[in-house]
């Protein structure tokens, strides 16, 4: 058995067991990752390491601290009635608005990672005030972050048509985005539909969320505000420490979209400001963040990180260029994009797998701009996998819900995406063909 087939073998025998036992898997990816990088494939420590994701880390810790702290504070709480409010009270366009949030920020160029960095804690908060499932407000996000993720403006859309140019194969940045898109919104509309989104547009749940939103809305900014009162008097307020936890959450963005900062380490400074207006009011924030999901996710990620390092991830990919029939390797690409970027990075992907696939491209038997929709769509709609970024994002900021249970239902949701996205891209976009090319 080669190392590349023993490595796929550990992965899933990890996934059992974190199954069938009550342990962390993240744990479990640290000892895999040092078991097939050290002892079997001869790496170094220094070299497990540097598979370690410390990207990733800060990122979840930096944002989670800062969100923490805004919902201790009921900033959080007043954001979800504003929103709310914004709606009419008809809770079934909330799901709808955070699909064209995210749809929006990544379609005008902001990373998919800030955009769930951003949207996540919102989302998950208002889906818990308004008792709309969780799993489902969820996926809506990060079905429309993935919607937007092609347009010519974001990092996804610059990687696959910068790639077709330079490998000279004919490909449109238009209706790569178009594709994209629309079976986003299909895929949403389904989940939508699905996990019974439709209840909420009854008149009377309207009528009921819409009494309760404006009999416990307040809002007074001429209140002095005492950040360090745990009394609860001014709940449902715009006080001025919340009016300055808002602008914080503002410059949070500004700094990340507008000056490419680092989110995590923008979410570490604007939340230690908001912790020093108000230190005594912080007690349990640091116990409130979700630490075993990020020693979870930074654990598998570090294991996928030694795959890589090992040569596994370019394994997969290079099966592809041994296929003659360009429908099935379309089919095969797909999968494997699919299957890849649930645990490693969408981005680096799309950038490996276009040189490989370049034989599928170049048959003409084939549309190359279909070929390239369904492997991009497959890459990415896999996305909300507990293991990618956004994924992660989601479990960090999961209410109303045992974090187990809701890691369980996302990898769920995750595995039946990965299992019918890829094929769904591949009969839509390769087999059928769309009207416009």
């Amino acid at each position: 058995m080669s190392i590349e087939i023993g490595a796929i073998i550990l992965l899933l025998l990890m996934f059992i067991i974190g199954a069938i036992l009550p342990i962390n898997i993240g744990i479990i990816g640290f000892v895999a990752a040092f078991i097939m990088g050290v002892l079997v494939s001869g790496l170094s420590v220094d070299e497990i390491f540097s598979a370690f994701p410390a990207d990733l880390f800060v990122l979840l810790a930096g944002v989670t601290f800062l969100f923490a702290i805004v919902q201790k504070n009921g900033t959080i709480d007043l954001i979800s009635r504003w929103g709310l409010l914004l709606v009419k009270g008809n809770t079934g366009l909330i799901p709808w608005v955070m699909f064209a949030l995210g749809a929006i920020l990544t379609s005008i160029g902001t990373s998919a990672i800030a955009s769930a960095s951003i949207l996540s804690p919102i989302a998950l908060r208002v889906a818990f005030q308004y008792k709309i499932n969780p799993l489902m407000m969820g996926l809506m996000l990060l079905i429309g972050v993935t919607a937007g993720g092609f347009s010519p403006l974001h990092l996804f859309g610059v990687i696959v048509n910068g790639m077709m140019d330079s490998q000279n194969l004919p490909h449109s940045p238009g209706l790569l985005f178009l594709n994209t898109f629309i079976l986003c919104v299909f895929v949403a509309i389904i989940v939508f539909i699905l996990f019974g989104g439709l209840r909420f547009f009854r008149k009377d749940s309207v009528h009921l969320y819409t009494a309760a939103t404006v009999e416990t809305i307040d809002i007074n900014v001429n209140q002095v505000d005492n950040p360090e009162d745990n009394s609860g008097k001014s709940e449902g307020r715009l006080t001025w420490y919340r009016g300055f936890t808002l602008l914080g959450i503002a410059l949070l963005v500004v700094l990340a979209l507008g000056y490419n900062v680092h989110m995590g380490f923008a979410g570490f400074g604007v939340g230690l400001a908001l912790f020093l207006m108000a230190p005594k009011r912080q007690e349990g924030v640091l116990q409130s963040m979700p630490w075993p999901i990020i020693l979870m996710v930074t654990g598998i990620v570090t294991y996928v990180g030694v795959l890589e390092q090992i040569g596994v991830i370019e394994y997969m990919t290079q099966l592809i260029a041994g296929m003659n029939n360009s429908v099935i390797a379309a089919l095969t690409a797909s999968y494997i994009g699919g299957i890849i970027s649930s645990f490693a990075s969408t981005t680096g992907f799309l950038a490996a797998i276009i040189p490989l696939a370049i034989p599928i491209l170049q048959d003409p038997t084939v549309s190359s701009i279909g070929v390239i929709s369904s492997i991009s769509f497959a890459s990415s709609i896999v996305d909300i996998s507990p293991f990618s970024t956004n994924g992660a994002m989601l479990l960090a900021n999961a209410q109303g819900m045992n974090q187990n249970e809701f890691f369980r239902k996302l990898l769920i949701a995750s595995a039946c995406f990965v299992v019918i996205g890829p094929g769904l891209a591949w009969l839509i976009f390769v087999v059928i063909g769309t009207p416009w090319g």
